[in-house]
Parts: C-alpha cells; sequence; structure tokens
C-alpha cells in the first residue's frame, strides 16, 4: 500500500501504481490491463492552510443556491482565518458572457463576500479566468497521455453515438466501450497521418472509490459503470472536470464546498487528482435549495437570482442572513445574524445534508427585521428618498417624514412596501368601508350622532386648535370628546377612526391624524399621491344620508386592509 505525501484525506491506494511512468514504447498488453483501485479517507481532518473557492459560471445571473455556496464558502475561510478564492470557470465560450461575469461580481459584492483572490484583485495563483489558462490544461493533458493514464481515442460520433444505442439494448450503462485503450502505436499514427480528429481519454482502473464528505459522511461508487471519460476535446478544449481538477490543485484549495449536484464529478476528479499526483482537498456537499413542493427552486417559482431581490428591495444583510439558514443552524433558536456573528458562529459541521425549503415569505419577514434595525436616521433617509422617487412626497427629508417614517416603519418589510404604506394612509376610502359586514355594529351604534358631534367639532375650531399642538393636543382634545360623548374605549376609537381615516385598522389614530393635519397644511405631499384632506373629508361627511345608509343592507365583505 502506498501513502499519498502532503497529509490528505486520501491515505490509502491498496493496489500498486496503476500505470507505469516510462516514456518508452509499451507493449500492446500494457494499454489494457486494468489494476484494482480502492481509495479511502481519513477522519481528522491535519492541519492544512484554509483555502477555499467558489466557482460561478457567467452564463446568467447569480442563482440562490450559487450565493449560498459562495456564502458557506466565504464564511467557512473566515471562521478558520483562510483564504477565500474567486475563480470564473468560462470554458463555456458560447455561453459565457463579460457582462454576466461583472454582473456576478456585483451580486457578490453587494452581499458582503469580498474575495482575497480572484478578478480585480489578482493573487499569487492567477490567472483566475479559466478562458486564460488552457495552456496549462494542456500541459497537464500531455502529462497524463505521456504517462499512459490518458490515450487518444479516434471515435466519431456515429461511432460513440452507436456505442450507446447497443448498451441501451443489452440494458447497460452507456459506457465507452474502450475501443481505442488498446490501440498500437502504429495504429495511432496511421489516424494522425490521416488528420483523424481525437479526444483524450482518462482511462478508468477497475475498483471502487470512498470518499468522506465534510457534510454528507461516507460516499462510495463502483468504477466499473464509470467508463473511460474524455479531459480534452477534439478541438482541443479541455472538459469540466479535468479544468477543475487542475485549477483547485495548482490553486492549493483545500477545501471544496460546493452544491450536491457535483458530487457525482467527485469520481472522475478524483481519479485525475490521483493520477496527477495532487494531494486531494476535503469535499463538502451541500444539499439543494428546494420550492415548497420540495422540487428543485427555478424560475417558475418566481424570483431566484441575487440580482432580482436586490430590484425588489431586499437588503444584502437580510439576503446573506436567512441563505445561511437554508441548511445551518448554531443549534440554539436564533434566526438573527449579521455577517460577522455568522462567521464567529459558523462550522461545516453544522450544515444540514436534508434539502432546504426556499420561503419568500419568511425572508420578506427577515428582511423587515434587518430594515427595521438600521439606525434610525439611516432608515429614514432610505424611505424619504424612496417617497420622493415614486412621487409621493415633494421632499426627501423633513418632520413629516421623520415622524410618518416612525408611524408607519413597522408595516414596512422591503422599502417599496413604503409607498403602499404612505398611501394607505393619506387615502381616504369611507364609502367603500361603510358598505362593509364589518362596518355594521359601528354603523348601528349611532354612528350619525357621533359624526354631527365631530362635525360640530371640526366647525368650532376645537379640533383644528388640538392638532395644530400636536399629539399632546390630540390627546388633550379626545379626552373631552369623549367624556361629551359619555364613550370611551373601543366605542369611541373605532366610529372615530372610522370618520376621520375612512378605515377600521391602522397604525396610531392620534399620530396618524396629525401627520394628516400637517400633510394638509404643508406642500410635502405631491398632488397625484390621492391625498384626501381633512378639509376634504369633512365635506364628504357633510353628504353622507346617514337615514338612507342605515336602511341600506350592508355589502358582505370584508374592509378593506392597511
Amino acid at each position: 500500500m502506498a501513502l499519498l505525501s502532503g497529509g490528505t484525506p486520501w491515505s490509502k491506494v491498496i493496489a500498486p501504481p496503476i500505470f507505469h511512468h516510462s516514456h518508452t514504447p509499451r507493449p500492446p498488453f500494457f494499454f489494457f490491463r486494468r489494476r484494482r483501485f480502492s481509495v479511502s479517507a481519513l477522519s481528522e481532518q491535519p492541519p492544512l492552510p484554509v483555502r477555499v473557492r467558489f466557482a460561478p459560471s457567467p452564463t446568467g445571473n447569480l442563482h440562490v443556491g450559487g450565493a449560498r455556496t459562495a456564502l458557506f464558502n466565504y464564511l467557512f475561510a473566515r471562521s478558520k482565518g483562510g483564504k477565500f478564492v474567486l475563480r470564473i470557470e468560462d470554458t463555456d465560450l458560447e455561453r459565457s458572457t463579460r457582462e454576466s461575469e461583472e454582473a456576478m461580481l456585483k451580486d457578490l459584492s453587494w452581499l458582503g463576500l469580498d474575495w482575497d483572490e480572484g478578478p480585480g484583485v489578482g493573487g499569487d495563483y492567477g490567472p483566475y479566468r479559466q478562458s486564460e489558462r488552457n495552456s496549462m490544461y494542456k500541459q497537464y493533458a500531455e502529462k497524463l497521455h505521456q504517462s499512459s493514464y490518458v490515450y487518444r481515442c479516434f471515435c466519431s460520433n456515429e461511432e460513440l453515438e452507436k456505442m450507446k444505442e447497443d448498451a441501451k439494448l443489452k440494458q447497460l450503462p452507456p459506457v465507452y466501450t474502450g475501443k481505442w485503450a488498446s490501440a498500437t502505436d502504429e495504429e495511432v499514427e496511421e489516424e494522425l497521418a490521416k488528420g483523424t480528429p481525437y479526444t483524450y481519454r482518462f482511462r478508468v482502473p477497475k475498483g471502487s472509490l470512498k470518499i468522506n464528505d465534510l457534510i454528507r459522511g461516507k460516499v462510495s461508487w463502483n468504477l466499473d459503470t464509470l467508463g473511460d471519460f474524455v479531459i480534452m476535446r477534439s478541438n482541443g478544449q479541455p472538459v469540466y472536470n479535468f479544468c477543475v481538477t487542475v485549477d483547485d490543485a495548482t490553486m492549493a484549495i483545500s477545501h471544496v464546498i460546493r452544491a450536491e449536484e457535483h458530487l457525482p464529478n467527485t469520481l472522475r476528479q478524483a481519479l485525475i487528482y490521483k493520477a496527477l499526483g495532487f494531494p486531494m482537498p476535503y469535499f463538502a456537499h451541500v444539499s439543494l435549495i428546494l420550492a415548497p413542493d420540495r422540487s428543485k427552486l427555478s424560475k417558475r417559482h418566481g424570483a431566484t437570482s441575487v440580482g432580482q431581490f436586490r430590484e425588489m428591495g431586499y437588503l444584502p444583510e437580510a439576503m446573506v442572513n436567512y441563505l445561511a439558514l437554508l441548511g445551518w443552524g448554531d443549534g440554539t433558536e436564533n434566526e438573527f445574524f449579521t455577517l460577522d456573528q455568522l462567521v464567529e458562529k459558523f462550522t461545516i459541521e453544522r450544515v444540514n445534508k436534508s434539502g432546504a425549503i426556499f420561503d419568500s415569505t419568511k425572508l420578506r419577514w427577515m428582511n423587515g427585521q434587518h430594515l427595521r434595525t438600521r439606525p434610525s436616521e439611516e432608515l429614514t433617509k432610505l424611505i424619504g428618498e424612496h417617497w420622493k422617487t415614486s412621487g409621493l412626497l415633494t421632499v426627501s427629508a423633513g418632520p413629516f417624514i421623520d415622524e410618518a417614517v416612525q408611524l408607519l416603519k413597522d408595516g414596512i418589510d422591503l422599502i417599496p412596501d413604503a409607498d403602499k404604506a404612505l398611501a394607505n394612509l393619506l387615502s381616504y376610502p369611507l364609502h367603500s368601508t361603510l358598505q362593509s359586514h364589518e362596518t355594521e355594529s359601528v354603523l348601528q351604534d349611532n354612528l350619525s350622532e357621533f359624526a354631527a358631534s365631530l362635525l360640530a367639532a371640526y366647525d368650532s375650531g376645537d379640533l383644528l386648535a388640538a392638532l395644530e399642538e400636536g399629539h399632546a393636543g390630540w390627546q388633550k382634545w379626545v379626552k373631552g370628546f369623549g367624556k361629551s360623548l359619555k364613550r370611551k374605549g373601543k366605542l369611541l376609537f373605532m366610529p372615530l377612526r372610522l370618520l376621520l381615516t375612512g378605515k377600521l385598522h391602522g397604525p396610531d389614530m392620534g399620530a396618524s391624524v396629525v401627520l394628516l393635519y400637517k400633510a394638509g397644511t404643508s406642500d410635502v405631499v405631491a398632488p397625484e399621491s390621492g391625498f384626501v384632506t381633512l378639509d376634504e373629508r369633512f365635506k364628504m361627511l357633510r353628504q353622507i344620508n346617514w337615514e338612507t345608509l342605515s336602511k341600506e343592507q350592508p355589502v358582505k365583505e370584508t374592509a378593506a386592509p392597511v
């Protein structure tokens, strides 16, 4: 048994070396001798310098699953005092675009996941784009060819399809039959002379492969069903699994933390590591993010990219917090974490191997929690600027905005929600509320007499004088108004809210009415906002025929929510 150097988790190879490393011609029988191959993993981690990588393909937007993978790599690196490397896997020349790459870098930066090495940063292990590393791949492919771990395969596409069809008829796995694995030098030279295109195929030994995945535990494969696989295409372009192995090895990546859909790739990559004599990293395969129906999260379930959530008004700290909880927890009931707290708490051992459900409702709730923990001045500035940009207000700062944010913030989970909250405050849907089933009890409790008393208080100037004094004036007035009507509690505040705001529910009524008064006595509210002033509200009250209204059967529907 041989012991691999470098203190890797791949310690025991139960077999003599798979192939002889001589560069001299070999007799034909060499090419079809398949040795038994078995790899076992150590259970303890050696003290390696921690280097992890996130390696997206710039063929689209950064999916939340990719962002979660990047986050786990970032947290692991930071918690271990290691390096977080960003590598761009752009070998798919037809689909990869620089625009997509730039968008991904923007999304990662927005999330606060700053990389130590990679595009825009540099580092000692560059270049960090696969498209700029082709010469290295060809060098290592040639090394494998010289040592006979790979061979030239001249099979045409038609021949390969025929092999698949024959295997299907025999109910066998669609693996390469090894036609060129045992070819003589003369046969190879003949095809080269004819200019026949060829690929490089890796010779797969017989036996099995076992790894100790840091998340999924022991995983094993039987190599017999793999078949000799391509590492270099006929156009000279390297195949994904070969690129990744060479990149991870030459960048000294110690831990490969990636999505579980890459687990089958580990088999091919492990064979390439062994053939090139590279020390192997630890592997940790994170579960997929699932939709509520437990299918793989996709566009049909709504927003799935980080950019979409950013445009919808989500905060980066809320996205980071929520993504961290998709498959990880610190063992307590706590669900609220900052990025620094996540770095402090994160361990790979607490990552769950079962699929995590993406719950957009919980993400929205969590965004609201983070939004309301922002400093008051910062929150007010964010919402005030949004109100002005959306055309509801003519200014972005001032006393009205300060008070409005404090009044409405508990109902705002996303910054765009602030529009609906303010528009609702400024509106006066009295007629539709009076027709609702929920208003029936209020209407029957002498609402017409209550409205007459309220109109009298308005006409006398008492109500407006109280509102001019602010919240203290309102409290004093409403207490006296309740005493004059011998009403208090719900019997006082329900009809008062209905007549002044046009609704049965909402934020603090006193603060709301004071704000409405201030909005009507200044030019802070834009004309297009749909604002109904107090003067206009009382004009509408005067026009209501309470006798006719009380005789009509209310429509059986619920009053509009806030």
